[in-house]
Protein backbone atom coordinates (compact mmCIF):
# COMPACT_ATOMS: atom_id res chain seq x y z
CA UNK A 1 0.00 0.00 0.00
CA UNK A 2 1.28 3.15 -1.27
CA UNK A 3 1.33 6.50 0.45
CA UNK A 4 -1.48 8.20 -1.44
CA UNK A 5 -1.31 10.92 -3.80
CA UNK A 6 -4.88 12.96 -4.18
CA UNK A 7 -5.92 16.47 -5.14
CA UNK A 8 -6.44 18.63 -2.17
CA UNK A 9 -9.03 21.52 -1.69
CA UNK A 10 -5.42 23.51 -0.43
CA UNK A 11 -4.14 22.43 -3.75
CA UNK A 12 -7.02 24.65 -5.76
CA UNK A 13 -6.69 26.87 -2.80
CA UNK A 14 -2.98 27.63 -3.55
CA UNK A 15 -3.86 27.95 -7.21
CA UNK A 16 -6.42 30.58 -6.67
CA UNK A 17 -8.63 27.69 -8.44
CA UNK A 18 -11.81 28.84 -6.05
CA UNK A 19 -12.47 32.53 -6.90
CA UNK A 20 -16.17 32.94 -8.14
CA UNK A 21 -16.75 29.15 -8.51
CA UNK A 22 -19.62 27.29 -6.71
CA UNK A 23 -17.88 24.37 -4.37
CA UNK A 24 -19.97 20.99 -2.77
CA UNK A 25 -18.58 19.87 -0.07
CA UNK A 26 -19.83 16.67 1.69
CA UNK A 27 -19.37 16.99 5.25
CA UNK A 28 -19.94 14.20 7.65
CA UNK A 29 -22.36 16.19 10.24
CA UNK A 30 -24.36 13.42 11.34
CA UNK A 31 -24.68 14.72 14.71
CA UNK A 32 -26.54 12.85 18.37
CA UNK A 33 -29.59 14.76 18.91
CA UNK A 34 -32.13 14.62 22.03
CA UNK A 35 -35.79 14.12 22.10
CA UNK A 36 -36.48 18.33 21.16
CA UNK A 37 -34.17 17.84 18.36
CA UNK A 38 -30.92 19.49 20.26
CA UNK A 39 -27.45 18.77 19.40
CA UNK A 40 -25.74 16.85 21.94
CA UNK A 41 -22.14 16.39 21.16
CA UNK A 42 -21.45 18.83 17.99
CA UNK A 43 -17.46 17.54 17.13
CA UNK A 44 -18.32 17.02 13.87
CA UNK A 45 -20.04 20.10 13.10
CA UNK A 46 -16.95 21.92 14.35
CA UNK A 47 -14.71 19.66 12.31
CA UNK A 48 -16.16 20.72 9.08
CA UNK A 49 -15.67 23.87 9.57
CA UNK A 50 -11.70 24.69 8.41
CA UNK A 51 -13.06 23.51 4.92
CA UNK A 52 -16.18 25.65 4.94
CA UNK A 53 -14.16 28.45 5.98
CA UNK A 54 -11.01 28.14 3.38
CA UNK A 55 -13.41 28.10 0.75
CA UNK A 56 -15.43 31.29 1.72
CA UNK A 57 -12.21 32.71 2.52
CA UNK A 58 -11.40 31.98 -1.11
CA UNK A 59 -14.02 33.18 -2.86
CA UNK A 60 -16.20 30.79 -2.99
CA UNK A 61 -20.05 30.08 -3.36
CA UNK A 62 -20.26 27.06 -0.97
CA UNK A 63 -22.73 24.41 -0.59
CA UNK A 64 -22.26 22.05 1.87
CA UNK A 65 -24.36 18.76 1.94
CA UNK A 66 -24.52 15.58 4.66
CA UNK A 67 -26.54 12.62 6.16
CA UNK A 68 -28.17 12.62 9.49
CA UNK A 69 -29.54 10.31 10.85
CA UNK A 70 -31.20 6.77 8.89
CA UNK A 71 -33.92 8.75 6.46
CA UNK A 72 -36.29 6.82 4.14
CA UNK A 73 -35.60 7.97 0.69
CA UNK A 74 -38.16 10.01 -0.78
CA UNK A 75 -40.01 10.63 2.40
CA UNK A 76 -38.48 13.66 4.04
CA UNK A 77 -39.49 13.93 8.14
CA UNK A 78 -39.09 17.00 10.33
CA UNK A 79 -36.59 14.53 12.82
CA UNK A 80 -34.38 14.05 9.60
CA UNK A 81 -33.84 18.03 9.02
CA UNK A 82 -30.44 19.13 9.22
CA UNK A 83 -32.20 22.51 10.79
CA UNK A 84 -30.16 22.17 13.70
CA UNK A 85 -27.06 21.68 12.13
CA UNK A 86 -27.45 24.64 9.93
CA UNK A 87 -27.96 26.99 13.16
CA UNK A 88 -25.05 25.59 14.96
CA UNK A 89 -22.94 25.76 11.53
CA UNK A 90 -24.10 29.55 11.57
CA UNK A 91 -22.72 30.46 15.22
CA UNK A 92 -19.64 28.62 14.01
CA UNK A 93 -19.24 30.61 10.56
CA UNK A 94 -20.29 33.84 12.53
CA UNK A 95 -22.46 33.95 8.58
CA UNK A 96 -26.07 33.06 8.16
CA UNK A 97 -26.00 29.72 6.59
CA UNK A 98 -29.73 29.02 4.69
CA UNK A 99 -30.97 25.56 4.89
CA UNK A 100 -32.38 24.63 1.36
CA UNK A 101 -34.90 22.15 1.13
CA UNK A 102 -35.95 20.14 -3.05
CA UNK A 103 -31.89 21.48 -4.41
CA UNK A 104 -31.19 18.51 -6.62
CA UNK A 105 -31.98 20.42 -9.68
CA UNK A 106 -30.92 24.24 -8.88
CA UNK A 107 -29.39 26.26 -5.74
CA UNK A 108 -28.72 29.96 -5.74
CA UNK A 109 -25.89 30.93 -3.81
CA UNK A 110 -23.07 33.44 -4.60
CA UNK A 111 -19.43 33.67 -3.57
CA UNK A 112 -19.56 34.59 0.24
CA UNK A 113 -22.08 32.92 1.18
CA UNK A 114 -22.73 29.26 1.86
CA UNK A 115 -26.39 26.91 1.88
CA UNK A 116 -26.36 23.79 4.02
CA UNK A 117 -28.16 21.52 1.18
CA UNK A 118 -31.11 19.31 3.37
CA UNK A 119 -30.01 15.66 4.16
CA UNK A 120 -28.54 14.37 1.27
CA UNK A 121 -30.05 10.47 2.13
CA UNK A 122 -33.95 11.76 1.49
CA UNK A 123 -33.10 12.21 -2.33
CA UNK A 124 -33.40 9.13 -4.10
CA UNK A 125 -31.00 7.11 -5.68
CA UNK A 126 -28.30 8.55 -2.66
CA UNK A 127 -27.81 5.06 -1.15
CA UNK A 128 -27.89 3.33 -4.26
CA UNK A 129 -25.22 5.80 -5.93
CA UNK A 130 -27.58 6.67 -8.64
CA UNK A 131 -25.77 7.92 -12.00
CA UNK A 132 -28.64 10.17 -12.14
CA UNK A 133 -28.86 11.77 -9.39
CA UNK A 134 -25.27 11.89 -9.19
CA UNK A 135 -24.85 13.93 -12.76
CA UNK A 136 -28.04 16.41 -11.64
CA UNK A 137 -25.80 17.22 -8.41
CA UNK A 138 -22.03 17.69 -10.16
CA UNK A 139 -24.25 20.14 -12.34
CA UNK A 140 -24.35 22.28 -9.37
CA UNK A 141 -20.88 22.67 -8.87
CA UNK A 142 -17.57 23.65 -10.16
CA UNK A 143 -15.91 21.69 -7.59
CA UNK A 144 -16.44 18.87 -5.10
CA UNK A 145 -14.88 18.42 -2.18
CA UNK A 146 -15.18 15.09 -0.20
CA UNK A 147 -14.49 16.01 3.36
CA UNK A 148 -16.10 12.86 4.88
CA UNK A 149 -13.86 10.32 6.12
CA UNK A 150 -16.86 8.11 8.00
CA UNK A 151 -18.63 7.62 5.18
CA UNK A 152 -15.60 6.85 2.89
CA UNK A 153 -16.30 3.40 2.57
CA UNK A 154 -19.97 3.72 1.10
CA UNK A 155 -20.21 4.11 -2.45
CA UNK A 156 -23.20 6.60 -2.31
CA UNK A 157 -24.16 9.82 -4.82
CA UNK A 158 -22.73 12.53 -2.77
CA UNK A 159 -19.28 10.61 -1.55
CA UNK A 160 -18.27 8.26 -5.04
CA UNK A 161 -21.19 9.46 -7.87
CA UNK A 162 -20.57 13.20 -7.43
CA UNK A 163 -17.11 12.70 -7.76
CA UNK A 164 -17.07 10.74 -11.18
CA UNK A 165 -19.05 13.12 -13.18
CA UNK A 166 -18.29 16.50 -11.38
CA UNK A 167 -15.61 19.44 -13.20
CA UNK A 168 -13.11 18.91 -10.23
CA UNK A 169 -12.65 16.96 -7.25
CA UNK A 170 -10.82 17.27 -4.37
CA UNK A 171 -10.12 16.27 -1.00
CA UNK A 172 -11.01 18.88 2.21
CA UNK A 173 -8.47 18.89 4.79
CA UNK A 174 -10.43 15.81 7.42
CA UNK A 175 -10.37 13.45 4.46
CA UNK A 176 -6.83 14.27 4.03
CA UNK A 177 -5.52 14.13 7.29
CA UNK A 178 -6.93 10.42 7.60
CA UNK A 179 -5.90 9.21 4.76
CA UNK A 180 -2.33 10.41 5.17
CA UNK A 181 -2.50 9.37 8.93
CA UNK A 182 -3.77 5.97 7.44
CA UNK A 183 -0.30 6.27 4.39
CA UNK A 184 2.29 7.34 7.11
CA UNK A 185 1.07 4.13 8.90
CA UNK A 186 0.48 1.50 6.35
CA UNK A 187 1.88 2.56 4.01
CA UNK A 188 5.05 3.72 4.06
CA UNK A 189 5.91 2.62 8.42
CA UNK A 190 8.49 3.00 10.52
CA UNK A 191 9.38 -0.01 11.38
CA UNK A 192 8.85 -2.48 13.90
CA UNK A 193 5.11 -1.48 13.07
CA UNK A 194 3.34 -2.90 15.68
CA UNK A 195 -0.63 -3.35 15.54
CA UNK A 196 -3.43 -3.87 18.53
CA UNK A 197 -6.17 -5.61 17.71
CA UNK A 198 -8.51 -6.02 19.97
CA UNK A 199 -12.68 -7.01 20.84
CA UNK A 200 -15.00 -9.41 21.77
CA UNK A 201 -14.95 -11.40 18.38
CA UNK A 202 -12.20 -12.79 16.13
CA UNK A 203 -15.08 -13.19 13.51
CA UNK A 204 -15.40 -9.38 13.18
CA UNK A 205 -11.88 -8.97 13.23
CA UNK A 206 -10.97 -11.45 11.26
CA UNK A 207 -10.11 -10.21 7.64
CA UNK A 208 -8.14 -7.12 9.65
CA UNK A 209 -5.74 -9.91 11.83
CA UNK A 210 -5.37 -11.71 8.16
CA UNK A 211 -4.56 -8.20 6.45
CA UNK A 212 -2.35 -7.05 9.30
CA UNK A 213 -0.84 -10.48 9.77
CA UNK A 214 1.08 -10.00 6.41
CA UNK A 215 2.45 -6.58 7.54
CA UNK A 216 3.09 -5.59 11.24
CA UNK A 217 6.03 -6.92 13.04
CA UNK A 218 4.10 -7.89 16.27
CA UNK A 219 0.43 -8.29 16.37
CA UNK A 220 -0.97 -8.06 19.99
CA UNK A 221 -4.37 -9.27 20.43
CA UNK A 222 -6.83 -8.53 23.18
CA UNK A 223 -10.13 -9.09 24.62
CA UNK A 224 -12.26 -11.95 23.68
CA UNK A 225 -10.11 -12.20 20.27
CA UNK A 226 -7.38 -13.05 22.65
CA UNK A 227 -8.74 -16.03 24.10
CA UNK A 228 -9.60 -17.30 20.90
CA UNK A 229 -5.76 -17.02 20.33
CA UNK A 230 -4.31 -18.47 23.66
CA UNK A 231 -7.20 -21.30 22.76
CA UNK A 232 -5.79 -21.61 19.46
CA UNK A 233 -1.88 -22.50 21.60
CA UNK A 234 -3.49 -25.14 23.87
CA UNK A 235 -4.09 -22.99 27.14
CA UNK A 236 -7.32 -23.71 28.64
CA UNK A 237 -9.36 -20.80 29.17
CA UNK A 238 -12.10 -21.68 31.22
CA UNK A 239 -15.65 -20.27 30.45
CA UNK A 240 -14.35 -17.06 28.50
CA UNK A 241 -15.68 -15.78 25.93
CA UNK A 242 -14.16 -17.24 22.72
CA UNK A 243 -14.90 -18.55 19.15
CA UNK A 244 -14.16 -22.40 19.01
CA UNK A 245 -14.84 -22.75 15.19
CA UNK A 246 -11.86 -19.53 14.58
CA UNK A 247 -8.97 -21.37 16.44
CA UNK A 248 -7.74 -22.95 13.74
CA UNK A 249 -7.60 -19.09 11.74
CA UNK A 250 -6.02 -17.71 14.90
CA UNK A 251 -3.62 -20.18 14.32
CA UNK A 252 -2.72 -19.49 11.04
CA UNK A 253 -2.21 -16.44 11.49
CA UNK A 254 0.52 -17.02 14.42
CA UNK A 255 2.45 -19.51 12.20
CA UNK A 256 2.15 -17.32 9.14
CA UNK A 257 3.70 -14.38 11.10
CA UNK A 258 6.35 -17.18 12.75
CA UNK A 259 7.27 -17.42 9.33
CA UNK A 260 8.89 -14.32 8.96
CA UNK A 261 9.86 -13.77 12.07
CA UNK A 262 6.98 -11.54 13.26
CA UNK A 263 5.11 -11.83 16.78
CA UNK A 264 1.74 -12.55 18.22
CA UNK A 265 2.68 -11.76 21.80
CA UNK A 266 0.21 -14.85 24.06
CA UNK A 267 -0.49 -13.75 27.40
CA UNK A 268 1.41 -15.23 30.23
CA UNK A 269 -0.98 -14.32 33.47
CA UNK A 270 -4.45 -12.90 33.23
CA UNK A 271 -7.45 -10.94 35.34
CA UNK A 272 -10.10 -13.42 35.92
CA UNK A 273 -13.13 -13.36 37.66
CA UNK A 274 -16.55 -16.12 38.12
CA UNK A 275 -18.88 -13.67 36.39
CA UNK A 276 -19.32 -10.25 34.42
CA UNK A 277 -20.75 -7.88 36.52
CA UNK A 278 -19.14 -4.86 37.73
CA UNK A 279 -19.00 -6.03 40.52
CA UNK A 280 -17.02 -9.09 40.32
CA UNK A 281 -13.72 -9.61 42.25
CA UNK A 282 -10.90 -9.69 39.73
CA UNK A 283 -8.39 -12.37 40.85
CA UNK A 284 -4.93 -12.35 38.77
CA UNK A 285 -3.68 -15.30 37.51
CA UNK A 286 -0.84 -17.20 35.39
CA UNK A 287 -2.48 -18.60 32.20
CA UNK A 288 -2.03 -21.99 33.45
CA UNK A 289 -3.71 -21.75 36.50
CA UNK A 290 -7.30 -20.64 34.99
CA UNK A 291 -10.12 -23.08 36.17
CA UNK A 292 -13.06 -24.25 34.07
CA UNK A 293 -15.28 -21.56 35.50
CA UNK A 294 -12.97 -18.42 35.35
CA UNK A 295 -13.83 -15.59 32.74
CA UNK A 296 -10.44 -14.08 31.44
CA UNK A 297 -11.22 -10.32 31.46
CA UNK A 298 -8.31 -8.31 31.32
CA UNK A 299 -4.81 -9.07 30.88
CA UNK A 300 -2.16 -9.81 33.95
CA UNK A 301 -0.03 -7.09 34.80
CA UNK A 302 3.39 -9.22 33.89
CA UNK A 303 1.87 -9.71 30.27
CA UNK A 304 0.58 -5.78 29.85
CA UNK A 305 4.52 -5.10 31.30
CA UNK A 306 5.91 -7.19 28.63
CA UNK A 307 3.48 -5.57 25.79
CA UNK A 308 4.48 -1.77 27.25
CA UNK A 309 8.11 -2.87 26.48
CA UNK A 310 7.12 -3.71 23.16
CA UNK A 311 5.21 -0.33 22.81
CA UNK A 312 7.81 1.28 23.80
CA UNK A 313 10.33 0.23 20.78
CA UNK A 314 7.89 0.31 18.03
CA UNK A 315 8.51 2.86 15.03
CA UNK A 316 4.62 2.67 14.17
CA UNK A 317 1.38 1.43 16.23
CA UNK A 318 -2.29 1.31 15.03
CA UNK A 319 -4.37 0.84 18.14
CA UNK A 320 -8.12 -0.98 17.61
CA UNK A 321 -10.08 -2.04 20.58
CA UNK A 322 -9.68 -2.01 24.44
CA UNK A 323 -7.64 -5.33 25.62
CA UNK A 324 -9.68 -6.02 28.78
CA UNK A 325 -13.28 -4.74 30.44
CA UNK A 326 -11.74 -1.35 30.77
CA UNK A 327 -15.62 -0.02 31.73
CA UNK A 328 -15.28 -2.05 34.98
CA UNK A 329 -11.97 -0.48 36.51
CA UNK A 330 -10.98 -3.83 38.13
CA UNK A 331 -10.76 -5.25 34.87
CA UNK A 332 -9.27 -1.89 33.19
CA UNK A 333 -5.71 -1.71 34.26
CA UNK A 334 -4.39 -3.92 30.97
CA UNK A 335 -5.47 -1.43 28.53
CA UNK A 336 -5.01 1.72 30.83
CA UNK A 337 -0.97 0.56 31.02
CA UNK A 338 -1.41 0.02 27.12
CA UNK A 339 -2.95 3.42 26.87
CA UNK A 340 -0.51 4.96 28.90
CA UNK A 341 2.66 2.80 26.67
CA UNK A 342 1.31 4.64 23.67
CA UNK A 343 1.05 7.97 25.11
CA UNK A 344 4.53 7.89 25.89
CA UNK A 345 5.51 6.48 22.74
CA UNK A 346 7.90 8.89 20.12
CA UNK A 347 6.44 5.99 17.61
CA UNK A 348 3.40 7.39 14.95
CA UNK A 349 0.72 6.41 16.65
CA UNK A 350 -2.87 6.31 14.68
CA UNK A 351 -5.98 4.96 16.86
CA UNK A 352 -9.24 4.49 15.67
CA UNK A 353 -13.50 3.14 16.65
CA UNK A 354 -15.76 3.71 18.97
CA UNK A 355 -14.08 1.79 22.17
CA UNK A 356 -10.77 2.76 21.41
CA UNK A 357 -12.26 6.22 21.82
CA UNK A 358 -13.13 5.67 24.79
CA UNK A 359 -10.42 4.61 26.36
CA UNK A 360 -8.52 7.78 24.99
CA UNK A 361 -10.90 9.97 26.45
CA UNK A 362 -11.32 7.77 29.59
CA UNK A 363 -7.02 7.72 30.02
CA UNK A 364 -6.93 11.59 28.64
CA UNK A 365 -4.27 10.66 26.09
CA UNK A 366 -5.97 12.18 23.21
CA UNK A 367 -2.83 14.68 22.94
CA UNK A 368 -0.62 12.25 22.74
CA UNK A 369 -2.18 10.22 20.41
CA UNK A 370 -0.39 10.86 16.86
CA UNK A 371 -3.47 10.54 15.06
CA UNK A 372 -7.15 9.83 15.78
CA UNK A 373 -9.67 8.53 13.48
CA UNK A 374 -13.03 9.38 13.06
CA UNK A 375 -13.57 7.15 10.71
CA UNK A 376 -15.54 3.79 12.71
CA UNK A 377 -16.52 1.67 9.88
CA UNK A 378 -14.33 3.41 6.87
CA UNK A 379 -10.65 3.07 9.74
CA UNK A 380 -11.65 -0.79 10.06
CA UNK A 381 -11.80 -1.35 6.12
CA UNK A 382 -8.72 0.37 5.29
CA UNK A 383 -7.05 -1.53 8.03
CA UNK A 384 -8.30 -5.07 5.99
CA UNK A 385 -6.42 -3.62 3.04
CA UNK A 386 -10.31 -2.53 1.22
CA UNK A 387 -10.58 0.14 -1.48
CA UNK A 388 -12.51 2.47 -0.06
CA UNK A 389 -14.82 3.41 -2.84
CA UNK A 390 -14.90 7.29 -2.21
CA UNK A 391 -11.21 7.73 -1.94
CA UNK A 392 -10.62 5.44 -4.85
CA UNK A 393 -12.70 8.06 -7.08
CA UNK A 394 -10.39 10.80 -6.15
CA UNK A 395 -7.27 8.60 -6.69
CA UNK A 396 -8.86 8.24 -9.86
CA UNK A 397 -9.70 11.37 -10.82
CA UNK A 398 -6.24 12.41 -9.54
CA UNK A 399 -4.30 10.13 -11.46
CA UNK A 400 -6.23 11.26 -14.74
CA UNK A 401 -5.20 14.97 -14.29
Amino acid sequence: MAVLNFTRLQDLIDQDALKGKRVFIRADLNVPQDDAGNITEDTRVRASVPAIRAALDAGAAVMVTSHLGRPTEGEFKPEDSLAPVAKRLSELLGQPVELKQNWVDGVVVAPGQVVLLENCRVNKGEKKNSDELAQKMAKLCDIYVNDAFGTAHRAEATTHGIAKFAPVVAAGPLLAAELDALGKALGAPQRPLLAIVAGSKVSTKLSILQSLADKVDNLIVGGGIANTFMKAVGLNIGKSLAEADLVGEAKTIIDKMAARGATVPIPVDVVCAKEFSPTATATVKDVKDVADDDMILDIGPKTAAQLAEQIAKAGTIVWNGPVGVFEFDQFAEGTKTLAQAIAASKAFSIAGGGDTLAAIAKYNIADQVGYISTGGGAFLEFLEGKTLPAVEILLQRSAAK
